[in-house]
């Protein structure tokens, strides 16, 4: 009999199945093909754009070169292009020009053509290295400009940049003032007016405008645009991009910054001032009418230290400018210069503030005691004795409280058999607690008071690391073998990319991050054995013993993989740090702790009534409260 043929759900699911992915993968290229599409035709209208613009910047020129016509008839051709600003493109300033101010501290070269800086050199550092002969270049080489965006009223768009100022230099005493004037008329006129002071880095700097109100499209804000290429300064290029960084100050006086990495934006309101930072100089721009607006753009130019050997980071903003009753007039100032605490500190503008210190009491411990020590001891000797001496009085300082931190450890050591006995004797978890709590108050010995000194240390430390990476005056200055205390001190380098090695460790041995490794592997040799002894194994917990072992060789590899790279002042101040430590803790040993006089102390102690502290009795009613609940569970 011929078998019914029957149904095969599975073949059936399995080609619904295939038709609905085949169904998504044609939908799905449909769309990917309109997006390259969309991105195709977008891509095209802004190389159109861009395009039109390169030509009518090109028309420009050659109009304005042109010598063959008479100026009526130049005139006339270039007021097709640029409107009511055709005037000062007639004018003999409209030639590539280039006008200077120099003081003792810097000097600024402004073109005529775009009338902003071109050229700013720090007179007194030099790059790299000490005695390299090329002086720190904060803009060179077009990797700077400065713009405003012209929006007329006959529907131009015209960029300052692309157009020549005249320029008028005077002097009224011994401060040296340009004035660049971009000109739709003889009366009628967009002016920067720079104005240098002897020994300053900060220049004055207007933005107005006269009579073009009836010129320009006034209902919309002008948009300024500042981008700048950081040139790399440092020996270190990894490093020093480390610290490169936007700031921004708002109107409050709130300080912060764009953030690391590629493509990073933000857009504060109410900026005071936008500070392009590169580790130990900075280029900022203040405003005394606080910008309503800003988009300011970061991105790291650094992606491999052997290739990327120029610029560190590309800085962009973008910053609507309001008009006045139809003018525009904005008090401005720029500040090339070090990126030092005290130099930026004299002006009163909050610009050390982008000196970076750490927050809340890092901060205060680095401009308390951390920068008016330091000065003053670097002031009258050199810098590497400044940092010995300057660690030694910390040390010192602090040895009352390292000092606690091990009578402690002395005390909880003594109590361990004691202990001990308690937690093999009772088997109850809460019990022991109590009973074990009881035995702390009897003798009279705090748990928490080695603790309690260590964590009052912490901060002292990591401010430590947020000061000896800002410091400017370890710049260039050197001690022993180190010729530079804000970089690292390599006693022999290699050029072959090693893998892992070169990506993790780098192409260099620095000595002092070695020196700061072995103290520490001491210090934690000669004290873990103590701190695992003062306190006893509890039950879930982990071994502290086990821990504190990893530990003595972890640390000394993190500090050499760490600061192999970082400026050789922060491994010299750790590696004197941790033999004082080792010093002070070998005379507290031998002279001020007697494990003897301890253990009478506490058997003394022991004798004595005792009266439970508020904190104590409110500790030992929950423990009764949760063990009287237990029992009540139990019985349940």
């Amino acid at each position: 009999m011929e078998e019914k043929k029957k149904f095969d759900f599975n073949t059936i699911i399995g080609f619904g199945l295939i038709f609905i992915i085949i169904m998504w993968m044609m939908y799905n290229n449909r769309n990917t093909e309109l997006k390259e599409q969309q991105e195709k035709a977008k891509k095209e209208k802004i190389e159109k754009q861009q395009q039109a613009k390169q030509v009518a910047v090109k028309q420009v020129t050659e109009s304005i070169k042109d010598t063959t016509v008479n100026d009526t008839l130049k005139l006339q051709k270039l007021k097709g292009t640029l409107g009511s600003f055709a005037y000062s493109a007639t004018l003999p300033s409209a030639k590539e020009s280039i006008t200077t101010l120099e003081n003792e501290f810097v000097s600024l070269k402004i073109a005529n053509k775009g009338g902003h800086i071109v050229e700013a050199i720090l007179k007194n550092y030099e790059k790299f290295e000490k005695n390299s002969g090329q002086l720190v270049e904060l803009i060179k080489d077009n990797n700077s400009s400065f713009n405003l965006e012209l929006q007329t009223k006959d529907n131009r768009v015209l960029n300052t940049k692309d157009l020549y100022f005249e320029p008028t230099l005077t002097k009224v005493g011994a401060n040296q003032i340009l004035s660049m004037k971009l000109k739709a008329g003889a009366n009628s006129f967009l002016e920067y007016k720079y104005v240098l002071a002897p020994k300053n880095y900060l220049v004055d700097f207007d933005i107005r405008s006269q009579g073009l109100n009836g010129v320009l499209n006034t209902a919309k804000p002008i948009n300024l645009q500042w981008d700048l290429k950081t040139y790399r300064n440092e020996k270190s290029i990894s490093y020093e991009n480390r610290y490169a960084e936007i700031y921004f100050e708002y109107e409050d006086g709130k300080i912060d910054y764009v953030g690391q990495g590629n493509d990073k934006e933000e857009n504060p309101e109410k900026a005071s001032f936008i500070a392009y930072k590169q580790h130990f100089f900075s280029s900022i721009l203040l405003t005394k009418t606080p910008f309503a607006t800003a988009k300011l753009y970061s991105n790291n130019l650094v992606n491999d230290e052997k290739k990327d050997t120029i610029f560190t980071k590309q800085y962009k903003a973008t910053i609507p400018l309001a008009f006045t009753n139809g003018e525009l007039d904005y008090k401005m100032n720029w500040y090339y210069g070090p990126t030092d605490y005290k130099t930026l500190k004299q002006y009163d503008r909050n610009l050390e503030k982008i000196v970076p210190l750490g927050w809340g009491i890092f901060g205060w411990i680095n401009k308390f005691i951390f920068i008016p020590l330091f000065g003053f001891l670097s002031s009258f000797m050199g810098l590497g004795i400044a940092i010995i001496i300057f660690t030694i009085i910390i040390k010192i300082a602090m040895s009352p409280i390292t000092f606690k931190s091990f009578l402690s450890q002395a005390k909880m050591k003594v109590l361990r058999p004691e202990i001990t006995e308690i937690s093999e004797k009772i088997k109850d978890p809460m019990k022991r607690q109590q009973e074990t709590m009881k035995l702390y108050n009897k003798a009279g010995v705090n748990p928490m008071a080695g603790c309690i000194p260590a964590l009052i240390q912490i901060p002292f430390m990591y401010a430590s690391f947020q000061f000896f990476p800002s410091a400017f005056e370890l710049r260039q200055k050197g001690f022993l073998w180190a010729d530079d205390l804000s970089s690292f001190d390599a006693i022999y380098t290699w050029e072959t990319h090693i893998p892992i090695i070169s990506s993790i460790y780098g192409n260099h041995i620095s000595l002092f991050p070695i020196l700061a490794a072995i103290a520490i592997f001491f210090y934690m040799k000669m004290t873990s054995g103590d701190q695992a002894m003062s306190q006893p194994q509890q039950e879930g917990m982990p071994d502290m013993a086990k821990i504190m072992k990893i530990m003595i060789y972890v640390s000394p590899v993190m500090m050499l993989l760490f600061f192999n790279s970082y400026g050789s002042g922060l491994s010299l101040y750790n590696f004197i740090s941790n033999l004082i430590t080792i010093g002070i803790m070998l005379v507290i040993k031998k002279y001020f702790i007697d494990s003897d006089k301890i253990h009478a102390q506490i058997q003394e102690n022991k004798a004595k009534p005792k009266t439970e502290s508020k904190f104590q009795k409110k500790m030992r009613e929950m423990m009764e409260q949760a063990e009287e609940q237990k029992k009540l569970n139990k019985k349940k």
